[in-house]
């Protein structure tokens, strides 16, 4: 089969890249004619592309958008409208492929993807990550003006889903959003993002981070710093913490955004211990994850997000989750694998309240990490889990 893959946001193409759509095409690439299209404009740095870091065993096409410096702004909404249009006219002039297997978002592509697909007789795959205008509507929630300014966007997202062949998704929350409209698929396939727990348990030998006998507890956190995430809550209860008299645990963050700043900031003005140590490569984020202690979940109310990337790693780790993410499925896995406590979204003295049991104890924190673990093994191992959408793509 000759399958297109159509991603706006891959990442680098290093031999360390953990992202899932060069994880597939990995997999595709050993029986089937398989070529990635994604944007020369690395969304995760904020810069353009030259060239893949390493060299894989199947086609690569950048094609070119604008560009932008804040993750909501103007600019993006014109550049993923510039790359959509650059994705048009390359379907318009390559050999028309058997199926194209597309992750949602942006929008305006695989809008365009779709339709062409629908024109040709070309097989739609879906795979939706992340929810379009919902999680914008989160950062610009004015209420009816924001519900009209983004009313065309709720339409191009609903033109993609219902035209769609098979709908995959990162959750089952994502599966049933594109459902609602859509009337030629029976039924979606929740796939979590995960990751290879082979690949993670070698990263973190191999990055191991030593650490003396006395040293403190960790906390860590991986992932975006922005607004959808609240480091400042976890820093308001490492404060309750250390106001009780005990000692708080190191606070490791692990990631980079436009609110890393205001973060330390305010560790600083609150006199917590915290190591901001920037973006890391998976290899070595894996070792850092793997010597802390517990791990915590902190986004804000409202979020539009699901089942994410940190959830992936922070099950692989095999260590307990402080969790105060609302959403109703990531709540219902920490609770049935005991992997950890939900919190009060934005609740600090909550927080506090289940960071402190897990200091006091630490027979619980090994038997929550160990459950931890076994959801990973059970749900999140890509190398098992990712056959779903394998065989979803090749089904004729």
């Amino acid at each position: 089969m000759d399958i297109l893959i159509l991603s706006n946001f891959c990442m680098d193409f290093s031999e360390n890249d953990n992202d899932r759509f060069l994880y597939i095409a990995k997999m595709l690439c050993k029986e089937h004619n398989v070529e990635i299209i994604t944007s020369d404009f690395y969304h995760t740095e904020k810069r353009f592309r030259k060239e893949a870091v390493a060299k894989w065993p199947f086609k690569i096409t950048f094609l070119h958008e604008t560009g932008y410096s804040k993750n909501v702004c103007l600019k993006r909404f014109y550049s993923h409208y510039i790359w959509g249009k650059s994705v048009k006219e390359y379907l318009a002039k390559r050999k028309k492929p058997d199926v194209i297997y597309c992750a949602i978002p942006s929008l305006s592509a695989p809008l365009s993807a779709a339709k062409y697909c629908e024109k040709n007789n070309v097989r739609f795959v879906i795979d939706v990550q992340d929810l379009w205008p919902e999680a914008f509507q989160m950062v610009m929630n004015i209420p009816i003006l924001s519900d009209i300014a983004f009313l065309p966007i709720k339409k191009m997202a609903d033109g993609i889903y219902k035209r769609a062949d098979a709908i995959c998704a990162v959750s089952q929350t994502y599966v049933d959003r594109a459902m609602k409209v859509n009337n030629k698929c029976s039924k979606g396939v929740s796939v979590f993002l995960g990751t290879d727990l082979n690949v993670f348990d070698e990263n973190a030998l191999n990055n191991k981070v030593e650490r003396d006998v006395a040293d403190r507890l960790r906390l860590a956190y991986c992932g975006t710093l922005g607004s959808s995430y609240d480091l400042t809550c976890v820093i308001d209860a490492l404060d309750i913490i250390k106001k009780k008299g005990l000692q708080p645990p190191k606070f490791i963050v692990m990631g980079d955004g436009p609110d890393k700043e205001r973060f330390e900031k305010y560790s600083k003005e609150k006199d917590i211990d915290a190591e901001f140590l920037g973006r890391m490569s998976y290899d070595k984020m894996c070792g850092m994850l793997k010597s802390c202690d517990i791990t915590v979940n902190p986004i804000k109310s409202g979020s539009a997000g699901s089942i994410i990337n940190k959830h992936a790693d922070y099950t692989a780790s095999g260590l307990p989750v402080l969790n105060t993410q609302e959403c109703r499925e990531y709540r219902k896995l920490v609770k049935e694998y005991k992997m950890g406590f939900n919190c009060k979204n934005g609740d600090a003295e909550d927080l506090a309240d289940k960071l402190e049991r897990l200091i006091k104890e630490p027979k619980l924190r090994k038997i929550m990490g160990n459950n931890s673990r076994k959801c990973a093994e059970e749900l999140f191992n890509r190398k098992n889990s990712y056959l779903r959408i394998t065989d979803l793509i090749e089904k004729e």
